[in-house]
């Protein structure tokens, strides 16, 4: 169905093999775009502006590492979603690079943060940033990080109480190891905590943050163990526990993660089926879950998002202020989706020895 001129996906698209009661916590679901002028579309990002309406960015072109790649946004209204805009490209001293990864942030007092990445590939890129004062209507200047920082590498920052930023980072040049780095001026000034870890007895990048009582936080991970990694922070992100695997399945694709007021933990992921021990197939990414869990450790499967043929990957998520929370993906890198999810509704039930279980 279409609304306001939008394609609204209908819900048993959205999860064709989904229960009826894990669809009911779906509000609604759509495509931010029906047609662009790239061909391919990849690692969404979205926030909330202070006006109440809803950005997100991605990066679009040819392909992904292609030099034609750039950094594209929409905006979200009560009319749907804005045409795509493109906001940044990688052009650098006259040589076209690719842009990877955006990631926005807005800020609790102050502009609306977009990070992102340039260069040839992941084990060369550099960060940059832009600011909208706007609610990402209009954007400063590129700014480039400072040399070693690379500002949060794919999943949302984490605002502690003091207004200091924590990126969640990672380098691939050398492993993949996962890092932290932290601004307590919005990105004008960085320190940076790690690797934490070798990068090759366990290989992981691109984490996202869970927080805890008492201040701790845990930081999920992409891992090429075949299991999403974690690691736990005790002092507000300076320093990080060993790394180590969990159960929860991972195909070598992004995660994205979210602590709601109630404390409950959720976590967007693709739960690539696999019994204990089993390695799951590397770059399958066409089944998407929420899972939800009480203490970031023990989870239940809470919310069918996809399993039909096609990619549908790089899930972010946000809550709003209304306590919806927003979910977007890739969508067969033909599109960005979007999913508005009432957290109340969801209801959780147990794997099936490591798998997703049957509606």
């Amino acid at each position: 169905m279409r609304v306001a001129g939008r394609l609204v996906v209908a819900l048993a698209f959205i999860g064709a093999d989904a229960s009826a009661s894990e669809t009911s916590a779906i509000a609604y679901a759509e495509l931010i775009f029906e047609h662009a002028s790239f061909s391919s579309c990849h690692a969404s990002t979205i926030a909330e502006a202070p006006s109440g309406e809803l950005i997100a960015a991605w990066f679009g072109g040819t392909a992904e590492r292609h030099p034609d790649v750039s950094i594209w946004t929409a905006r979200r209204a009560s009319g749907g979603w804005t045409a795509p805009v493109e906001v940044a490209d990688c052009a650098e001293h006259g040589i076209d690079h690719p842009c990877w990864n955006p990631v926005l942030h807005q800020t609790g007092q102050g502009p609306l943060l977009l990070f992102y990445k340039s260069g040839p590939s992941p084990s060369e890129w550099w960060g940059l940033l832009l600011r909208s004062s706007d609610g990402g209507r209009t954007w400063s200047a590129p700014e480039r990080l400072p040399t070693g920082i690379l500002g949060p590498i794919r999943a949302k920052p984490l605002e502690l109480p003091d207004g200091t930023l924590l990126a969640g980072s990672s380098t691939e040049h050398d492993g993949w190891r996962l890092h932290f780095e932290r601004t307590s001026d919005l990105g004008r000034t960085w320190e940076t905590s790690g690797p934490i870890h070798d990068g090759r007895t366990i290989a992981a990048i691109q984490p996202a943050f869970l927080t805890h009582p008492g201040g701790r936080i845990q930081a999920l991970a992409r891992s090429r163990q075949h299991r999403i990694v974690e690691t736990w922070s005790e002092d507000g992100g300076r320093t990080w526990s060993s790394p180590r695997t969990t159960g929860l399945p991972n195909p070598s694709a992004g995660i994205d993660t979210l602590t709601l007021p109630t404390g409950l933990h959720l976590l967007a992921y693709n739960h690539t089926s696999s019994l204990p021990g089993e390695k799951p197939a590397a770059g399958v990414r066409s089944e998407l879950d929420l899972a939800m869990s009480a203490d970031g450790v023990n989870w239940r499967a809470a919310l069918l998002l996809e399993r039909q043929p096609g990619e549908y990957s790089y899930p972010a998520m946000i809550r709003t202020l209304d306590g919806l929370v927003h979910l977007t993906d890739t969508w067969r890198r033909r599109s960005i989706r979007h999913v508005a999810i009432d957290p109340e509704k969801l209801e959780s039930r147990d794997f099936v020895n490591g798998r997703w279980p049957d509606p």
